[in-house]
């Protein structure tokens, strides 16, 4: 069955069109990942798609709900876990998950049963009484996924998850995700800045470039689109390599901040020849590096710019709270 459908969905801020006529289709149980630069629009698609952000035009379905006509309906049906932390530091991880089960007013024991399980799902049980302040960011971040299931909902959204985590963390909690969707089956769409962690976690990616998905597919699929291997180039000289280098076994070759990435087929075939015509030419290299195509790859090859941590435009910086019901 379809979890999610999306039909030509917009969302426009006066002149500026931050997520322009974009659709995709998401069965139920996958991990599907949004990626993209800052203010490429995937907060504003999850924005929508959780029904904090009205669209300007076109339809989005989650599990056959219109996110327009039955807004609570949606709300029921999500989970969403914020980019930004939004727990309350000062109440304990019980006290956290308890508020959060009366604002969906889950019954008492119903409420008490699950926030255990929850608990125990991400490993806080032992911690259940101690103050969020004294929790890591790991912690806080498992805490705020068990908060976001507490309800039972079969979509979750994922809004960089491991944001200014270190790595073993991250690694810890990917295996979190991918065992939750596992175990009970969840649709999830994951947003996320690390391409490692989309490669990983992801049966398939968009890549949403200035409001548009400029590629879709799955992590192996997409690699396999920008050639068989990767040469990197690091030079003074990177803008004219990228301009003069020719040849017929080149793929294509891209520049980005002091570096050329070269993409060609048989690269150990072809390595030779081409530093020949890097040294008669006489451009400067500092570094050269063959490897195989990744997600990097695939983001510099349809966006032409790499992945970065800079502020967001003010469209996608919007971290909006599920407003409370009545």
């Amino acid at each position: 069955m379809t979890a999610i459908l999306v039909d030509t969905l917009t969302r426009r801020f006066g002149e500026f069109t931050a997520v322009d006529a974009i659709s995709f289709e998401i069965p139920e149980g996958e991990i599907f990942g949004l990626l993209g630069p800052n203010g490429a629009g995937k907060t504003t698609t999850i924005s929508m798609l959780s029904t904090l952000l009205e669209p300007t035009s076109g339809r989005a379905f989650l599990n056959g709900i219109d996110i327009q006509i039955d807004q609570d309906g949606v709300r029921k049906a999500i989970g969403i876990v914020f980019q930004d932390q939004s727990l309350d530091e000062e109440l304990t991880a019980w006290e956290n998950m308890d508020f959060h089960g009366r604002l969906y007013r889950i019954p008492k024991a119903i409420r008490e049963q699950r926030i255990g399980e929850m608990l125990r799902l991400v490993e806080l049980e032992d911690r259940q009484e101690s103050l969020v302040k004294t929790f890591s960011g790991g912690m806080r971040r498992r805490l705020e996924i068990a908060r976001g299931l507490l309800h039972e909902p079969s979509i979750l959204f994922l809004d960089e998850p491991t944001l200014g985590l270190d790595p073993q963390t991250r690694n810890h909690l990917w295996e979190y995700i991918q065992n939750l969707n596992r175990r009970k089956g969840i649709t999830i769409i994951l947003t996320t800045h690390y391409m490692d962690e989309a490669d990983r976690l992801c049966d398939r990616v968009a890549i949403i470039d200035q409001g548009k998905i400029v590629a879709m597919d799955t992590p192996a699929n997409l690699k396999s689109q920008v050639g068989e291997d990767v040469i990197s180039i690091t030079s003074p000289d990177a803008g004219r390599i990228a301009d003069e280098i020719k040849a017929p076994w080149i793929v294509g070759a891209e520049q980005y901040d002091g570096q050329v990435i070269i993409r060609l087929r048989s690269a150990e075939d072809h390595l030779l020849e081409l530093l020949g015509m890097i040294g008669v030419d006489g451009y400067t290299i500092v570094s050269i590096s063959i490897r195989k195509p990744t997600l990097e790859d695939v983001f510099l090859h349809f966006t032409g710019r790499e992945m970065r941590h800079e502020e967001a435009g003010a469209a996608d910086r919007m971290r909006m709270r599920m407003p409370r019901r009545d």
